[in-house]
């Protein structure tokens, strides 16, 4: 004799199935929520909103020129034997201003006029770190050419960047 299956422990089955899977979904869900979201401490630099609110003069910074990850690292080179040594980098908020901006730092007397004709006679632009009203560390500083930023160049990765993003 055939035996029919009780109807109430398929239901059973099947409300058992579709809990389970849902709490998977669930917990699959929450589990890229939280790796993906950005804490907004200074151990996790996520998104470029963070570096505009670190750089110095933030307001300034974003409205001529570019907030800035500024790397500060030596390197020692011996030739008697051959050996390269670099120090541990450290990183600090900085901004670069665009070139036609330059009076701002000129005004506030924070670089001179001699200053000013060697960074353009060079083609450089000037970045800093630290706040303009305080004691900032004011550098002449070379733009890196496209064509050998192999980040921005790669096949596949999308066109280059625009003269707009020329200092």
């Amino acid at each position: 004799m055939r035996r029919r299956p009780n109807p109430i422990a398929s239901i059973l089955n099947a409300t058992t199935l579709a809990i389970l899977g849902g709490i998977f979904i669930l917990g699959i869900g929450v589990g890229i929520a939280f790796s993906s979201t950005a804490s907004p401490n200074l151990e996790n630099v996520a998104s470029r909103e963070a570096i505009d609110r670190s750089a110095p003069n933030p307001e300034l910074c974003i409205q001529y020129g570019a907030s800035a990850m500024v790397t500060d690292m030596r390197v020692f080179v011996t030739l008697n034997p051959f050996n390269v040594y670099v120090t541990q980098p450290s990183m600090r908020p900085g901004c670069v201003l665009r070139r036609n901006n330059w009076a701002i730092l000129e005004k506030r007397n924070l670089v001179t006029s001699d200053q000013v004709k060697s960074c353009k006679n060079r083609m450089n632009t000037f970045g800093f770190t630290g706040p303009l009203e305080g004691n900032p560390e004011i550098e002449c500083i070379y733009q890196n050419e496209v064509e050998d930023n192999l980040f921005l160049t790669k096949p596949g990765g999308g066109s280059s960047p625009s003269e707009t993003d020329k200092f």
